[in-house]
């Protein structure tokens, strides 16, 4: 489903990945994914295998594809003939006219064992502010609601509903009170965790400030 804010056309192409197309086309995390689009500019959030897929990848980079990743990426893409930046949270760099901004992206309170949560800050997976054509996107990536995001400000954000790894419906609906956005998608969901009832909860719960658009996969 292609749903569209200013000149960027917005397509969710499942759990984490959207491609975000206006005068340049964005990848955000493809994972098992479908679409024609040829990437200028390739987001890696962090290195697990739903986020980076490596035969995605393949399918939607031309030679000319400019990859952003985590740093804790760079074992697995160090493989792939890719043109990669790594970068920490809190980086921000220019990219043909598309500005990418990292931001920090963690869990606080979803553990693979007692003590140990999936995602810990300093491995310094990241979440992205993107700015193309005028409009500015947050990717949250794989992340509960944390203190950085009240300092937040865009027109569309990204956020994870699932529970489990990342958020919960009702945690992304108290995150989406800190962030200042005009519309916010609800995402990780329908593959691996989550389902669409996560993404309902989570229109209830928000109601219609910011608006909330759930989006169907592309086929």
């Amino acid at each position: 489903m292609k749903w569209s804010f200013g000149n960027v056309n917005v397509h969710w192409l499942g759990h984490d990945s959207f491609a975000l197309e206006g005068s340049k086309v964005v990848l955000i995390d493809p994972f098992q994914a479908n679409g024609k689009y040829k990437a200028d500019i390739l987001l890696i959030s962090h290195e697990h295998g739903d986020h980076l897929s490596p035969d995605d990848i393949k399918k939607f980079v031309t030679p000319t594809t400019k990859v952003i990743a985590a740093n804790v990426c760079q074992p697995e893409l160090s493989k792939l003939k890719l043109d990669v930046t790594y970068l920490p949270p809190n980086s921000r760099v220019q990219l043909g006219g598309v500005t990418v901004e990292t931001v920090p992206a963690y869990n606080l309170t979803k553990f693979r064992e007692p003590g140990k949560v999936f995602h810990p800050m300093e491995d310094g997976r990241l979440g992205f502010i993107v700015t193309l054509d005028g409009v500015r996107f947050y990717h949250a990536g794989d992340t509960d609601a944390i203190p950085e995001m009240n300092l937040i400000k865009v027109d569309v954000a990204l956020l994870p509903v699932s529970g489990t790894y990342v958020m919960t419906a009702d945690e992304a609906a108290e995150a989406t009170r800190s962030i200042k956005c005009r519309v916010v998608v609800p995402m990780h969901w329908g593959s691996i965790v989550g389902s669409i009832a996560d993404a309902e909860k989570f229109k209830k719960l928000v109601g219609n400030k910011p608006e909330v658009i759930i989006l169907e996969k592309e086929a």
